[in-house]
């Protein structure tokens, strides 16, 4: 262990370096190890990123397939959104969010004028500074609507956070284990994860046997959660990820939402919608809920609306919930909620999104890269399932034998030597950066930078097959 004495020391004092040993060793006795830094054995440490790719210390070049879990969306150092940001500077880098500024409330209305274009309801936007937050503030708007319920639905492979309030209606037990409980709690139902599912039935056929086995909840009262007398549930909404992030890029079948849906409005349960991860046209969608044909009540977002140069997050809700006659000023705030460098960063990105056509580059880009992983399915046993919609998509990593046992050891040794940066294609050395989900915690999840290019996806494909190879016949 470092001695206080030399770390002090490590610190520098004018324009010198440290080495990246001597930060791994301040690191090791000053950094949390709370903040989720350490999924590789030894940190890896980045200098500079420009588009598709990141720069270690030594300038070694990677390509980065997972864009800070979603939050890159339209690439690093994204010359449009950081021009923005510094405009915003150097005119009102500043203001308390008790004033209003131009950007907030443009951005709002862009927002709401999005929903109610292509869903039909009115509604209002709420800011905060981080997917967690705003799902927090949801969790307040939903028991406010539902005369103060606490209890949630959620799927099983669900994430919405790791706050007190967010990690209740996350399926994983490890973010709440050492913390107990803070008013919301969830009941977890399956996801129609397909690969995964009972065999002999088509995707469709899983979809409608999982809602069956919801629906099943309320043909009694003794099943726990419906008073047939009073007509009125004890859980007030359901939370779910239209496409499962943490959970491994499932995409479940299209008539999935639908049947649920239906069941949810017979028995007054708010449908909110996460969009945190798959929104801003991961999926090739605004809204990746726009792929099923239904209409959320909430819809909680954040990550890459200021495309990660400035923490924003906030939510949209129907009128009814959000008026404010039932919602009033303070219901719930926070002191950087609708800061003016991220809603003017983010007031940007849909100015650009509404220039672009992602909607027709991203299903288009998403498919050239769905053909390649298609390919090393085929030829490399490790490989067990792929899927995507946009550029969302998985690679499910699996024992040899079978293409199918889930393989955490070879999924770890795989984002392990992707790190390496010793992956070569025309005569250049290439490393990857690759994100783990999945139930297995077994799944590769790409997430590639909305811009890629063709020839960055064929670059992907190659780096992938020999990292495949170099570690299947391990």
């Amino acid at each position: 262990m470092l001695d206080k004495t030399k770390a002090l020391k490590l610190v520098p004092t004018d324009e010198s370096k440290l080495s990246e040993a001597d930060m791994l060793a301040l690191e090791a006795q000053y950094c949390s190890y709370g903040d989720t830094v350490h999924y590789s054995k030894v940190p890896k440490i980045f200098e500079r990123c420009e588009g598709s790719f990141i720069y270690d210390g030594a300038g070694k070049k990677y390509l980065d397939l997972q864009m800070w879990y979603s939050v890159a969306n339209f690439g690093y150092a994204n010359k449009r959104l950081n021009d923005a940001l510094k405009r915003q500077i150097d005119r009102l880098p500043q203001v308390a969010s008790q004033y209003l500024h131009r950007e907030k409330v443009e951005l709002a209305a862009m927002i709401a004028r999005d929903v109610e274009g292509k869903f039909d309801l009115k509604g209002r936007v709420h800011f905060n500074v981080g997917g967690a937050q705003a799902v927090e503030d949801s969790l307040k708007l939903v028991r406010n609507a539902k005369n103060g319920k606490s209890l949630m639905f959620a799927f099983e492979g669900g994430y919405h956070g790791r706050t007190l309030g967010a990690s209740a209606i996350t399926s994983s037990y490890r973010y709440r284990r050492r913390y107990g409980h803070f008013g919301e709690r969830a009941m977890f139902l399956p996801f129609p994860y397909h690969f995964r599912g009972p065999k002999g039935m088509s995707k469709e056929e899983y979809g409608s046997a999982c809602v069956k086995q919801f629906a099943r909840l309320f043909e009694s009262e003794y099943n726990g959660v419906w008073d047939p007398k009073a007509r009125e549930a004890e859980y007030a909404a359901f939370y779910v990820e239209p496409i499962q992030g943490t959970g491994g890029y499932i995409i479940p079948p299209k008539n999935f939402f639908i049947e649920l849906k239906k069941v949810l409005d017979e028995h007054g349960i708010l449908f909110v919608v996460d969009e945190v991860h798959m929104g801003f046209y991961r999926t090739g969608k605004l809204w990746s809920i726009e792929h099923f044909g239904v209409k959320p009540d909430v819809i909680v977002f954040g990550k890459a609306i200021t495309n990660g140069l400035n923490p924003l997050s906030g939510l949209w809700a129907r009128e009814e919930l959000i008026n404010p006659g039932v919602f009033p000023p303070g219901s719930t705030h926070s002191t950087f909620s609708s800061n003016p460098l991220g809603t003017a960063v983010a007031l940007e990105t849909m100015k650009m999104i509404r220039d672009e056509d992602y909607e027709t580059t991203v299903p288009e880009k998403g498919k050239h890269f769905l053909q390649g992983l298609e390919d090393l399915k085929r030829r490399h046993k490790i490989v067990g399932d792929v899927d995507g919609l946009g550029l969302a998509l998985r690679a499910e990593i699996c024992e040899p034998h079978d293409s199918f046992t889930p393989s955490k050891a070879i999924t770890d040794r795989l984002l392990e030597e992707a790190l390496k940066g010793d992956l070569e294609h025309n005569g250049k050395k290439y490393g990857l950066v690759l994100n783990i989900g999945g139930y297995h915690k077994n799944v590769i999840t790409f997430a590639p930078s909305l811009n890629i290019t063709k020839s960055e996806i064929d670059l992907a494909m190659a780096l992938l097959d020999q990292l495949f190879t170099r570690v299947g016949r391990n």
